[in-house]
């Protein structure tokens, strides 16, 4: 239950109908395993310890009293460590309510009854149950004494931040479920108690139902249905059971009986997206009760997938098109920043390496859409001392493959001659033998721009902005930074799908330049004209800045907590101690670099992670870091 996780299961017992003492057996061994597995949370389905299809037989005093029973067998066995959910038919005042016992520690946290009835096609609910009555109500019941109510809200002391709270199928397919009340007055976890019959075209309707309702409301959501053990008299019931966090499948099955559907919910993940949204409603209805409960704090062992890379599309079925419509976006927003300029060019400094790559097949996007003809796409490129013929050759076979103005301009002179302006040793290999290459290249493109009414296109990508690697006032800079939206691991992806979906000398071209170590080349090449500036020997590998980055910004997490993730992810791939090392840099090159982020380009924001000071990150240049870096020593 550290850093937010906690771990929760779905399950369907095999019941028999009106079989209250065979039922309860299932349940028991299902909380067994519960606890064998460690689960915090069980959520079990609709009427289970009756059986949902028992028809007539509800009005039967004898399956009431015995429902009663086990009920209290059922409790009894429950510890400390867990909370199950599981539905029965309760008797008060002469009616019959169609419940969720919600127990823990051997005791009835509380009694919560369905609120809309079903009585249409299919569904006679209306003749045996009473909806929920509109206040609570004291009540001894199974030899406990609880309260009968919809509007309860189950806290845990130890984790504040696990709220749970229960609806009953029909609730959630009703234009306003009783879920919405329950998260805008504080839960986190919504328990869906289920009989939901199966036919054709269900399913899938049902799937997107509970994970929407799970992004609309910022929450986790565990759906348990009624499954083979149900009547089939007219229905069929295949226990579709469901773990959902904020639009995202944790886990679904169908037709498992008496098995355990398990994943781990991240409250702290649905508390952070729940304060970013202005939007997201607090109420504070005085009619919720909150009740409290206990557990003791521990590590969950995580089983949850975190994708390594989370910007990236992992089914190749998405991949094209997800990559396809990223340039698109990117293409867009440079069509308008030509069109609101008026300009007749663009300039963009053509390395041979991904990230220029990228820009340029933005730039070849955005001609087509304005119908400019590409020879107005002035690719330059500018060998210096750590230029190798493989990234030269790549940039010139690029540009006259898409058509463009190609211009090679040598810089060595220049630089030479401003070392001797400085009084640099070109023999001194430091910080400003680099940078004074990178800002020569940023002053010709500004200057032939100039000359040529262009826009300089920026191709930095985010993991830079994020690391800081970005020379200030050097390729820092331009007129429109295409790839400011696009972390490192992404340019890989949108280049080698354009690779992938080209012929000929392009795909050759494309496919090389995404093989090529990723380098600013401003040291000397080897003896042999081989790269010997590898960035990501420098900084760290971008697959796992990319990682952090996201984890950091979109979610909120701490570093430990980050740590733990990249170390489950990245188990067959860095060992921990690698994995420490990279974080320790990341954070302190993210907190050490924002000044270059303060004054960054506009560029566009094309998925949920953003750098810009004037959209997502307004972040002091000068916030100390101490905060985060002490945390990291908790790993």
């Amino acid at each position: 239950m550290k850093d937010g996780f906690i771990k929760v299961a779905a399950a369907t017992p095999s019941i028999r109908v009106a079989d209250c003492v065979y039922n309860t057996s299932k349940i028991l061994e299902l909380i067994k395993k519960a606890q064998s597995e460690d689960v915090k949370l069980l959520v079990l389905p609709e009427l289970c310890v009756t059986g949902y299809t028992c028809g007539d037989l509800f009005f039967q005093q004898a399956l009431i009293e015995s429902s009663r029973e086990a009920v209290g067998k059922i409790v009894e066995s429950v510890p400390k460590d867990l909370i199950v959910i599981f539905g029965c038919p309760v008797e008060f005042r002469g009616k019959l309510f169609n419940c969720a016992c919600v127990a823990n520690d051997g005791r009835i946290l509380g009694l919560v009854p369905k609120v809309n009835i079903p009585n249409y096609q299919e569904f006679y609910e209306c003749r045996w149950f009473t909806p929920a009555l509109s206040q609570p109500q004291k009540i001894s019941f199974a030899g406990y004494d609880t309260v009968l109510f919809n509007k309860l809200i189950f806290a845990c002391n130890q984790i504040p931040l696990f709220r749970l709270s229960v609806e009953i199928c029909e609730d959630i397919w009703v234009p306003n479920p009783p879920s919405v009340s329950h998260v805008v007055n504080g839960a986190t976890v919504i328990a869906n108690l289920s009989a939901s019959d199966e036919f054709a075209g269900k399913s899938a309707y049902r799937s997107s139902l509970i994970c929407g309702q799970s992004a609309r409301l910022i929450c986790s959501y565990i759906y348990a249905d009624a499954g083979e053990g149900e009547s089939t008299s007219d229905l069929v019931f295949v226990g579709h059971n469901m773990i959902c966090e904020d639009g995202e499948f944790l886990a679904q099955h169908r037709e498992s009986e008496d098995s355990l559907l398990i994943s781990e919910i991240d409250v702290k993940k649905i508390d952070h997206e729940r304060k970013l949204r202005n939007t997201f409603g607090c109420a504070d209805d005085p009619t919720y009760i909150y009740v409290p409960f206990d557990m003791d704090l521990e590590q969950t062992v995580l089983t949850r997938k975190f994708e390594k890379f989370p910007f990236v599309p992992e089914k190749d079925s998405q991949l094209y098109s997800r990559c396809n419509n990223i340039i698109r976006l990117q293409a867009l927003a440079l069509k308008r920043r030509f069109i609101h300029t008026g300009s007749k060019t663009a300039v963009i400094g053509l390395s041979g390496g991904l990230d220029s790559t990228l820009a340029l097949l933005v730039t070849v996007k955005s001609f087509e859409m304005l119908s400019k003809n590409r020879k107005d796409i002035i690719a330059v490129t500018m060998p210096c001392f750590g230029t190798t013929s493989r990234t030269r050759s790549n940039a010139e076979k690029l540009a006259q493959a898409y058509g463009c103005t190609l211009r090679v301009i040598d810089i060595k002179d220049a630089v030479d001659q401003h070392f001797s302006d400085i009084g640099h040793d070109p023999e001194v290999h430091n910080v400003v033998y680099e940078n004074s290459q990178a800002r020569e290249r940023t002053q010709i493109l500004m200057d032939i721009a100039n000359e040529l009414n262009g826009l300089v296109i920026g191709t930095g990508d985010l993991s830079e902005l994020a690391l800081g690697w970005a020379t200030f006032n050097g390729d820092h800079m331009s007129n429109y930074a295409v790839n400011a939206g696009v972390p490192k691991t992404l340019v890989r992806a949108l280049v080698t799908v354009i690779a992938d979906n080209s012929s000929g000398e392009l795909a050759e071209v494309l496919h090389d330049i995404v093989d090529t170590p990723v380098s600013p080349e401003l040291l000397p090449s080897d003896p042999n004209g081989r790269i010997t500036q590898n960035t990501e020997n420098i900084v760290g590998p971008y697959e796992l800045h990319d990682f952090f980055l996201y984890h950091m910004l979109r979610w909120g997490h701490a570093p430990s907590k980050i740590f733990r993730m990249a170390c489950y992810a990245f188990q067959d791939t860095y060992a921990p101690e690698i994995i420490e090392k990279w974080l320790r840099i990341f954070y302190r090159r993210f907190f050490t670099q924002q000044f270059k982020r303060s004054c960054m380009p506009d560029g566009p924001k094309v998925g949920s992670v953003a750098l810009s000071p004037r959209g997502d990150l307004r972040m002091p240049s000068d916030a100390c870091m101490a905060i985060w870096m002490d945390d990291l020593e908790e790993v």
